[in-house]
């Protein structure tokens, strides 16, 4: 039967299925900040980028079926998120997608494609954008590209789950613990303000992209996905039943079949 957990409870509890133990990690260095990485696998490359809040141990159960069919992935815990360190900046995407381009260099990787989930979609898109000689596809999954693209915040049973897990993941792992609060409200300014994409913007991305969202996403209108996937160039747009903003947890090999039928189609 196949693995769900709709309402988080098991990832409330544990987490999501721990990254495999077969990999290797490290630290970059980049412009200020140490930016943490695991690599497993072998075979084209497959960046993931986790949400905002998030780390890269919420794709515990992506790693392995991507490693499985012939991908070598990497995880990346943006800055400030996970065991990746920040600066006294505020945070951007921009300078995500920066660290995400400084762990493709020392890991000499001239290309990959790149997995984004939320604040990680942005971070793809913008990354896909500004360097697409680097990124051979993005699979853009429940993110906006501008202000009118959420949805009015309303919480939920789920959503407090979520968050509650962040708060253990950040206390176990950040080296500042005790910052979870100023973390999250420097996070959430940067959600405020940004992104910021025109219409021009993105009908000049020239990567392959697939514009993907839970059916019951709490965060992201659906409509907004639709004005992305038609004003990308050859964008398609992936509707994932039965999910919400939490997909990946939720139904991973519903989700995870998505993410491999773009990369076998587009990539």
């Amino acid at each position: 039967m196949e693995f769900t957990d709709d309402e988080l409870f098991k990832f409330v509890k544990d987490g999501a299925e721990p990254l495999p133990a077969s990999g290797t990690e490290g630290r970059v260095a980049n412009d200020g900040v140490e930016i943490w990485y695991a690599s497993y696998g072998d075979g084209p490359a497959v960046i993931l980028l986790h949400g905002g809040l998030g780390n890269a141990g919420n794709w515990g159960y992506q790693v392995p079926a991507l490693v499985d069919a012939g991908y070598r992935v990497i995880a990346i815990d943006s800055r400030g998120h996970g065991r990746s360190t920040r600066d006294d900046r505020p945070f951007s995407y921009v300078l995500m997608s920066d660290d995400v381009l400084a762990v493709m260099d020392h890991l000499e990787i001239g290309k990959a494609a790149v997995i984004g989930w939320s604040d990680g979609a942005c971070t793809a898109l913008i990354l896909a954008d500004r360097h697409p000689e680097r990124v051979s596809g993005v699979f853009f999954f429940a993110c906006n590209m501008d202000a009118t693209g959420t949805l009015e915040f309303r919480p939920t049973p789920v959503i407090d789950r979520c968050f509650s897990r962040h708060r253990k993941d950040y206390q176990a792992l950040s080296a500042t613990p005790d910052g979870f609060e100023v973390f999250v409200a420097d996070v959430g300014k940067m959600m405020q303000s940004e992104p910021n994409y025109t219409v021009a913007q993105l009908q000049a991305i020239k990567v392959p992209v697939a514009v993907a969202i839970g059916e019951s996403d709490e965060f992201i209108r659906r409509e907004h996905m639709d004005y992305l996937a038609k004003t990308i160039p050859d964008a398609e747009f992936i509707l994932i039943p039965g999910v919400s903003h939490f997909a990946p947890l939720q139904r991973p090999a519903l989700f995870n079949e998505e993410v491999l039928g773009f990369l076998k189609r587009r990539t």
